[in-house]
């Protein structure tokens, strides 16, 4: 075969389009039943495509891999992105905080859209199960089969959500052809909070109205009490820091003070109960006062209470296994690749997408990243005669 890609999420069908542009004749095999399983899964709360910001401002996302993709995501990056839906026939619209989605808010007109438009041969429940004597090798409904490419794409996703076709199996086939790969790590993901049964009626409740800390990092965001924690975009926004251990702080008044809070608990309360006085006092109710009830028993008074609600800490357990996360980080690093993102070790086989070893916050971030390095890999792969 001329030109392969192993995986029909956006990065492998942005190579595939790449490619099939610069002449290759393309095939794409894909393990499941159908195309873009993660893409429509996220295109059930919307499809945020990309955020609507400068792109130096964008850049800073994707952290200490911001200067590796920045090439990538200077020539596909947020106005791309919007170009790009739109040649689709997919109108879009920017949200109050910059999200950009399109207006159908969801994926499955977007994915219609690629797939009809690529010009590749799909071929689907071709599951790859790593180099077989100098070919790749399939799982296929019709048994094994050896497959040898002069230029393959691989696009197989990070280590989540196994069961939309990311399980990470890739990773000591591509470990034994000599590449070098940083272990798997959950990413905007939830914790495990160990709750006491009276926290039960709250789960699934949002909490809202706070700052959430964790290290040096601040933010203002809500975030969602679950049966196994806590999760949500708040949580999402810190996740790195929490993942290596920071400690989580909930400051419940963001816009008082300490003082001006202590004011307000100072005054009197006659036969009124200190939960009264919060409640009629500070408007604290629901989900945030069963935190308090949770986590600051028993309760202080005065000053030092005005400093458990600007400060209260929530203990985790850690994150949620691996297999729930959003996204992941870790993969092929960047040692082992070149500028175009083939192999080093593998001449003719380019990475692109969750297999790369970056991460980066929801918001727009990680599909932008994906459909960037999809581009870049297939753009180069096109290019590509050994």
């Amino acid at each position: 075969m001329d030109a392969v890609v192993i995986g029909a999420g956006p990065a492998g069908l942005m190579a595939a389009e790449a490619m099939a542009r610069s002449g290759r004749s393309v095939v794409v095999m894909e393990a499941k039943p159908s195309a873009g399983r993660k893409l429509l899964m996220a295109g059930k709360s919307g499809l945020n495509l990309t955020k609507d910001e400068p792109i130096d401002r964008f850049l800073e996302a994707y952290g200490e891999a911001a200067d590796w993709l920045d090439p990538m995501l200077r020539a596909f990056g947020p106005d791309a992105v919007k170009d790009w839906a739109e040649g689709l026939e997919q109108p879009v619209f920017t949200g109050s905080s910059g999200r950009v989605f399109p207006k159908a808010m969801k994926a499955s007109p977007l994915l219609r859209g690629l797939l009809g438009r690529i010009g590749a041969q799909m071929r689907l429940r071709w599951r790859w199960t790593g180099f077989a004597d100098n070919a790749l090798s399939f799982d296929t409904p019709q048994g094994e089969r050896r497959v040898q490419a002069a230029v393959t794409v691989l696009a197989l996703g990070g280590g989540s959500w196994a069961r939309l076709g990311s399980d990470a199996a890739w990773v000591p086939w591509l470990k034994e052809a000599g590449a070098e790969i940083a272990p798997i790590v959950p990413a905007n993901m939830g914790f495990q909070v160990a709750w006491s049964p009276h926290m039960a009626r709250w789960f699934g409740a949002p909490v809202k109205g706070c700052a959430l800390s964790a290290g040096t990092r601040s933010v203002r965001a809500e975030f969602v009490i679950s049966a196994r924690g806590v999760e949500g975009g708040g949580i999402y926004a810190l996740y790195r820091e929490l993942r290596e251990g920071a400690a989580l702080v909930l400051d419940l008044f963001p816009n008082l003070s300490e003082d001006a809070l202590a004011d307000r608990l100072a005054r009197p309360r006659g036969k009124a109960s200190l939960t009264n006085q919060l409640r009629k006092a500070l408007g604290l109710e629901g989900a945030r006062m069963a935190l308090v009830n949770e986590l600051a028993r028993p309760l202080p008074e005065g000053e030092a209470l005005a400093l458990r609600l600007k400060g209260l800490e929530l203990p985790l357990a850690g994150p949620r296994p691996l297999d729930e996360a959003i996204s992941t980080g870790g993969g092929v690093t960047r040692a082992a690749v070149d500028d175009g993102l083939m192999l080093r070790a593998v001449p003719g086989i380019f990475v692109a997408g969750e297999m790369l070893d970056w991460e980066a916050p929801t918001g727009g971030y990680l599909l932008t990243g994906c459909l960037a390095t999809g581009l870049w890999a297939g753009q180069h792969a096109g290019a590509w005669r050994g």
